[in-house]
């Protein structure tokens, strides 16, 4: 494929990933989150194996930042999965606290 083909599935990609994510509910966000942060340490996992054995320098360097932006969206899914996580369970600590003791 030549260089405007790539570019042209690359920006449909943008749009038809934008459409899904943005119909998702919010109670659905967080399992989504998880099975993307799974994907992502695959995506890292792998781009770590390919650039092991690379020789040449460009490739490397650009292997290189898609190592840091692939760790990147790994640690901010953990992230922002945890504090949603956080979210509902001081919801279910508020309620058991308000719940007359016997």
């Amino acid at each position: 494929m030549d260089g405007i083909a790539l570019l042209t599935v690359f920006v449909l990609a943008i749009f038809v990933g934008y459409e899904v994510i943005s119909k998702v509910s919010s109670t659905l966000h967080t399992p989504l989150m998880s099975g993307s942060n799974a994907i992502s340490g695959i995506v890292l996992v792998g781009t770590i194996a390919v650039a092991a054995h690379t020789e040449s320098t460009a490739i490397f360097v650009l292997e290189l930042v898609a190592i840091v932006l692939a760790t990147i969206n790994l640690v901010g899914g953990f992230v922002v999965t945890d504090r949603m996580l956080r979210m509902f369970r001081s919801r279910g600590r508020a309620r058991k606290e308000r719940e007359p003791q016997a």
